[in-house]
């Protein structure tokens, strides 16, 4: 750790939406700023002028605000920062730190074909490291186009990782590298070198696929005599099939599984698990035991896999410890859009969606099973499960529910207890398993073979709805067995 107060940031990148590796970082950096009570920033790196797209930016924040990431200070946008990072090329240039280099993409590329035929490191060579001062005005003279290198130092480079312990890399690994294009614009790791340093990060936490980069922004900070950040590379997301997730794999987005009905606190719970370990057996947690458990010391260094199976099963587990409120909120737009009911219907009936939630938040595993198994509660279109229907509506089903349904009408009280007092009365005197009534009741009012406690069912849709669904059930028996 630093004596400094904690600064953080997540820099996406809006080449595309935010993917669930991209996201993972965002989270650890913000558990990290949370636990610390320290800051959590948001950059975008938006130089890349042919891939970056402006309408990928606001769903990038909006994912990032479902997931509950919020950022502290305004956020950085690299774009509105080009003409600034001109200055620091130039102040490298005078140290000696940096150099021109005027070699053309075909020479470069002629050099590496010959270290491919040597079987030697496809490098750049520093052949214009060693201009002298006379050829140096000769090509500048003559506006010869040039790029700016970094000058890497001979000897080895190491610095201590929050993850992996010491790293080190010999300067022969690293290069002079790019730190300024053509037309001089500044690199990606030119621009996050500066852009860390006047933010004040004091920590980058990010996957490790970035530790060559982090070599490189080494180079830089020592060139300006700046303080390094402490730098924690974690473990790669892989896919079942042990590929990387990635944007350029075609992986699904945040965004997609917010819309396929995943809560943000079990997308949050289960991404904190991908490279983080709390040393306990437990596995559902909610924010505010992530944000008390979460030091560096429990990263781990092994990749980890993204199992949606998995994920589905920390979605079923958080939406049971939601309330039926939170639940009903986010559930009502899902069965608007699925023209199940109106907004308006919702709005005056806001005790009865609740309890409906209350009574199948135990059985979905994604918002959306609310809508698939619930629908019935606002609609029906008496249409019934295929098999359930040829097992279930025989001609003895048809004169059971007729009876039954006939004993339900007559009762006082619509109650759990009545209720069920009235179909174990009927199935005594027709010496028949509850069963034999508890089934097609349950297909004659839903449509379904499955659902929650038949009598609580019942009793939520209320006797008119039950008893004219019923009689609307044996009327199609009756002419199903007609034909």
């Amino acid at each position: 750790m630093t004596d400094k107060p904690v600064r953080v940031r997540i820099a996406p990148s809006p080449t595309g939406y935010l993917h669930v590796g991209t996201a993972r970082s965002a989270l650890f950096n913000y558990l990290f700023a949370r636990h610390y009570d320290g800051k959590f920033l948001v950059r975008v790196e938006d130089t890349d002028v042919e891939r970056s797209k402006k309408e990928y930016i606001e769903p990038i924040l909006d994912a990032m605000r479902w997931l509950g990431l919020d950022w502290d200070e305004d956020i950085i946008y690299q774009s509105e920062r080009l003409d600034h990072y001109r200055g620091f090329v130039d102040r490298l240039l005078e140290s000696g730190h940096a150099y021109r280099c005027f070699c053309t993409r075909e020479e470069l590329e002629a050099e590496r074909e010959r270290a491919k035929a040597e079987k030697q490191p496809a490098r750049y060579s520093g052949r214009c490291r060693r201009l002298n001062s006379q050829e140096l005005r000769e090509k500048l003279a003559s506006n010869q186009p040039y790029t700016v290198r970094i000058a890497v130092p001979e000897g080895t480079t190491s610095y201590d990782d929050m993850v992996s312990g010491t790293l080190s890399r010999h300067s022969n690994d690293i290069e002079d590298f790019i730190i300024a294009r053509s037309d001089g614009s500044a690199t990606y790791n030119f621009a996050v070198v500066i852009d860390d340093h006047e933010m004040g990060i004091t920590h980058v936490i990010r996957g490790n696929d970035h530790i060559t980069n982090t070599f490189k922004q080494i180079q830089i900070y020592r060139a300006f005599e700046w303080p390094e950040p402490q730098f924690g590379h974690v473990p790669l997301i892989l896919r079942p099939d042990k590929k990387k997730v990635s944007k350029r794999l075609g992986d699904r987005d945040v965004g997609e599984y917010r819309r396929d009905g995943i809560v943000p606190e079990a997308m949050f719970n289960y991404l904190c698990l991908l490279g983080w370990n709390p040393k306990t057996e437990q596995e559902i947690y909610r924010r505010e035991e992530l944000i008390e458990r979460f030091t560096e010391a429990n990263f781990n260094a092994s990749n980890a896999i993204f199992d949606e199976e998995k994920l589905i099963a920390f979605n079923k587990a958080h939406i049971v410890r939601m309330t039926d409120h939170d639940l009903a909120v986010l559930v009502a737009p899902m069965l608007v859009e699925a023209d199940v009911t109106t907004k308006y219907w919702l709005e005056t009936r806001w005790e009865y969606l609740r309890h409906v939630i209350s009574l199948l938040k135990e059985r979905v595993r994604t918002l959306h099973d609310f809508v698939g198994l619930g629908g019935y509660f606002f609609s029906f279109d008496y249409t019934y499960e295929e098999k359930a229907d040829a097992k279930q509506f025989t001609p003895e089903a048809a004169e059971l529910l007729t009876e039954l349904a006939d004993r339900f009408e007559a009762l006082d009280e619509f109650s759990h207890d009545s209720l069920e007092a009235a179909l174990k009365g009927l199935a005594g005197q027709r010496e028949l398993k509850p069963g034999k009534l508890i089934h097609p009741t349950r297909l004659a009012v839903s449509g379904m073979s499955i659902g929650p406690g038949l009598y609580d069912l019942l009793q939520a849709l209320g006797k008119p709805i039950v008893v004219e669904r019923m009689r609307k059930a044996v009327e199609y028996i009756q002419k199903k067995h007609r034909t």
